[in-house]
């Protein structure tokens, strides 16, 4: 991964994420006492519900591709997903798809949908990016062209990075978008059975926070949250140096720094679970030098997130870990706090099953 020389921030919008990143509004039992950015998650506004719901999302299958005619029609019964709501296309089925043809179907998606549609799900393996951009922030956002000629530059900053409400359509303007892979057609449907059930119970789970050998991985460290227990939520935070965690078996939460992550296979996740890596090229779904994020989708993580060119280490372009857990534990879905997370997600693919959410207000 290369390195960019530490970003410069206007000082108004550091101090805004000072004052979001102090505490977090629950008590924790045996938290060590820390200070500065890593002292807590993102403070945000409670939502009066849950995040957002079947009725507000459209589906985009691709009839070129079997298996996602297949595991679309599943994912509108298990979702209960309106008719209304799903929109088929053809597309060819490779990783890139050309500025135009994604432009087309930006256009014809977009005709489809209702005023009431907060976001979409795609769901298909490939196409996952348009140039140096990732096909949902391309959707989401706009296609930054300036950025593909200095993948380390800078991004566009999203409006809705640690956003507070829970219909960013109505209220931003931006409809989010996710892809849901098909690495089979069984374990896309184990993907969504998770999603599915991530809301019935609360169980007790860990949230694990990395410092790892490989220095250049670990911009984002300084945000990770303070360590303890948070009764209310049944949760243990764990902050730690190492290269890997092994043999956990509540895990909802795995964010660290590396190209390549060890021991998946010894892990358990949750349903609803979240976890990425910080690396170059982890939205490469189809394979890179490099660990894809489907990897964590394989080992029973409920969502991801990877970039899809060499973004440099701006910790801006990958999951701010303080601000996706304050936001997830308050009740958004696993699209709401992944994409309130990143702050220029420009490059970043969101993968997954988008409606998980364990923390669901009651």
């Amino acid at each position: 991964m290369r390195v960019w020389a530490r970003t410069r921030v206007p000082a108004r919008v550091l101090a805004g994420l000072l004052a979001c990143l102090c505490a977090l509004p629950f008590t924790v039992l045996g938290a060590a006492p820390e200070t500065g950015l890593a002292a807590g998650t993102a403070q945000v506004e409670a939502a009066a519900s849950s995040g957002l719901g079947p009725r507000q999302l459209a589906i985009v299958i691709n009839d070129n591709d079997p298996d996602s005619v297949a595991i679309g029609k599943y994912y509108r019964e298990r979702r209960d997903i309106p008719a209304a709501n799903v929109i088929h296309v053809r597309l060819p089925r490779e990783a890139s798809l050309p500025l135009e043809r994604f432009r087309a179907l930006k256009e014809d998606i977009d005709s489809r949908l209702g005023p009431g549609i907060q976001a979409v799900l795609m769901v298909w393996t490939a196409p996952y990016k348009v140039g140096c951009n990732a096909i949902t922030a391309a959707y989401t956002l706009g296609y930054d062209e300036a950025l593909c000629r200095d993948t380390c530059a800078p991004a566009r900053p999203s409006p809705y990075f640690n956003a507070r409400g829970r219909r960013p359509y109505s209220e931003h303007g931006l409809r989010l978008s996710m892809l849901l892979p098909i690495a089979s057609v069984d374990k896309a449907r184990a993907l969504i059975d998770r999603g599915v059930i991530s809301g019935f119970r609360l169980l007790p789970a860990s949230a694990w926070y990395l410092s790892t050998s490989e220095a250049a991985r670990n911009a984002r460290a300084v945000f990770f949250p303070r360590p303890g227990y948070l009764a209310s939520k049944r949760l243990r935070i764990h902050r730690v140096r190492g290269d890997a965690i092994e043999g956990v078996d509540d895990v909802l939460v795995y964010q660290l720094g590396k190209a390549e992550v060890d021991k998946l296979g010894s892990l358990r996740f949750v349903p609803g679970a979240l976890a990425d890596h910080l690396t170059s090229h982890g939205g490469e779904l189809l394979g890179s030098s490099q660990m894809s994020s489907l990897r964590w989708l394989e080992a029973g993580a409920t969502a991801s997130y990877g970039t899809v060119s060499e973004p440099c280490n701006h910790w801006q372009k990958f999951p701010n870990p303080g601000v996706l857990l304050r936001h997830y534990l308050d009740g958004d879905s696993a699209i709401e706090a992944y994409w309130k997370s990143v702050a220029w997600p420009a490059q970043g693919l969101f993968i997954g099953e988008p409606l998980a959410t364990p923390y669901p207000k009651r």
